[in-house]
């Protein structure tokens, strides 16, 4: 059987996840790939992109809201239940595209990656049907801007790593906008590599608010942060080339996608055009630092 390729987008809601999905989908189609999206979130209506394979045409949202009287959270873990139990439909959708890579748009609850099953149920099914996959976890950059949204932010990505148990790559997006939202206290690198969260440490517990409590508390997620060592991110600003290549690179290391030579000569030449272009995204994380 052929090798089947592909990425998994997750991350909190509003972080870029479908804008991620379409213009990575772009990026790759440029180097030459069959790229297949696969919509597996019921709320996004708002999709920039045409699905390839689209979860409404098997179940919606609204659907089953009304029929159970379930809110939005409740209808989406719902959703995913139903899909876990008809893998089948999911399956053969697949199998229609044969020779594509794969792209699946996953719904915004974060619960659905750090404490519920069927996301993950689901993504171990689709390896055992013979899918490499990567995880990507889409987190917005503007939480690199506080302290203490930063430590959440650090916490669910390893919660998500460990539940999810797909090779994982973090992504920080629109970091082109990061300082909008407030002036960085250190160079980005620091939160890009995750360097020594003891800084950070001290930022928290200079709050007034914050309680002898409290301070053990920030120590304790601090600790656990870093006893695990595996959260780090790569920088995103969506429309630099540059930055897409090295987040393409990563995921393929990440899934075992293997290279042609014809590819690698697309991937080179897509890159050298970008050289000297006036990218929104050229004083953003990793450029020209």
């Amino acid at each position: 059987m052929t090798s089947i390729f592909g990425q998994v987008v997750i991350g909190p809601p509003g972080s870029g996840k479908t804008t991620f999905c379409h213009e990575m989908t772009k990026f790759l189609q440029q180097i030459g790939r069959k790229v297949a999206v696969v919509n597996i979130d019921p709320a996004n209506d708002g999709m920039s992109y045409e699905p390839a394979i689209d979860i409404s045409n098997l179940i919606t949202l609204e659907d089953v809201m009304d029929t159970y009287h379930l809110g939005p959270n409740g209808g989406l873990m719902y959703c995913m239940e139903f899909l876990e139990k008809n893998m089948d439909w999911l399956f053969e959708q697949i199998g229609h595209l044969k020779g594509h890579y794969f792209i699946f748009d996953c719904p915004g609850q974060v619960e659905l990656y750090t404490h519920h099953n069927s996301v993950k149920n689901i993504m171990d099914k689709l390896v055992k049907f013979g899918l490499h996959l990567c995880a990507i976890n889409v987190v917005d950059s503007h939480y690199c801007s506080d302290p203490g949204k930063f430590i959440s932010a650090l916490l669910m990505s390893l919660t998500t790593m460990l539940n999810m148990g797909l090779p994982h790559v973090n992504i920080l997006s629109k970091t082109d906008l990061t300082e909008r939202y407030g002036k960085l206290l250190f160079h980005p690198s620091y939160y890009t590599e995750v360097l020594d969260l003891e800084y950070l440490l001290d930022a928290l517990n200079d709050d007034p608010l914050t309680t002898k409590r409290g301070t053990k508390l920030n120590k304790a997620m601090v600790e656990l942060i870093e006893g695990y060592s595996l959260v780090s991110f790569l920088p995103l600003c969506i429309n630099n080339k540059e930055m897409m290549g090295r987040v393409r690179a990563a995921v393929d290391t990440a899934n075992g996608y293997i290279f042609g030579s014809g590819e690698e000569r697309s991937v080179d030449a897509l890159l050298s055009s970008a050289v000297g272009a006036n990218f929104a995204g050229d004083r953003s994380f990793g450029v020209g630092e």
